[in-house]
C-alpha cells in the first residue's frame, strides 16, 4: 500500500531523527547523557519554533485566518508556524488541544514551543505558543494582530487557561508518543 505523499516527509524525518537518536545512544553507551544529542536537536527545534512565531508578531487577526500575507487566528498561527517545520496539525484550537503530550499546568514545567490552550468549560476557543519566560505569542482578537503577551497578566483569556501540549520533547518516549499523536491527526 502506497502512502499519500503529504505523509512521506513526516514519516521520513521521524524515521531519520529516531535512527539518528538510537544511533548516538549505542555509540556513548559509556556517556552520563547517552541522548544529549538527541536532546540538543529537540532543544533546536523548540528554538526554531519561538523564532517563527515571534516572526508572526504584527501579523493582523482575522478569525478562519491561516495565511501570514493575509491574516491569522489563533489556530492558523500555531498551524503555520508547525507546518513551516514539518509538523503538520489539525486546523482549529480544539483539534490541535488534541495532538502531542499532555504537561501540566504549570509556568516551572514549561518548555519553549508548547502549545497552551484556553477556554471556558470543556470547550477549547484558543490556542497559543509559549516561548519562554513566562511570555506566549499568540492571535490576539482584542489586539485584532499576532501579538506576545505575560502569562502572569491579568486578563480574563489567560485566567481560562485549560492545559498544555508539547509537541517536542527531549526524551525518546516523549518525541515517539508525539509523533504518534501527530500521525494519527493525519489519518
Amino acid at each position: 500500500m502506497a502512502l499519500p505523499r503529504r505523509l512521506l516527509v513526516p514519516i521520513c524525518l521521524a524515521a531519520a531523527l529516531v535512527a539518528g537518536a538510537s544511533h548516538a545512544g549505542a555509540q556513548t553507551i559509556e556517556s552520563k547523557k547517552p541522548f544529549a544529542a538527541f536532546s540538543a536537536s529537540a532543544s533546536g527545534l523548540r528554538d526554531s519554533i519561538v523564532a517563527m512565531a515571534r516572526g508572526q508578531i504584527g501579523t493582523r487577526y482575522k478569525l478562519g485566518g491561516t495565511s501570514p500575507n493575509r491574516a491569522l487566528d489563533c489556530s492558523g498561527l500555531v498551524k503555520y508556524v508547525m507546518s513551516a517545520l514539518d509538523v503538520m496539525l489539525p486546523r482549529t484550537a480544539r483539534q490541535q488541544a488534541t495532538v502531542g503530550q499532555e504537561v501540566p499546568k504549570d509556568l516551572a514545567a514549561l518548555k519553549p514551543g508548547d502549545l497552551l490552550t484556553f477556554g471556558r468549560g470543556k470547550k477549547i476557543s484558543h490556542i497559543g505558543i509559549y516561548v519562554g519566560d513566562g511570555r506566549m505569542v499568540h492571535a490576539s482578537t482584542s489586539q485584532r494582530r499576532v501579538i506576545e503577551t505575560k502569562l502572569t497578566a491579568r486578563s480574563p483569556l489567560i485566567r481560562q487557561w485549560k492545559g498544555v501540549r508539547r509537541l517536542v520533547d527531549g526524551t525518546r518516549a516523549g518525541f515517539r508518543d508525539s509523533l504518534l499523536a501527530i500521525a494519527d491527526t493525519l489519518r
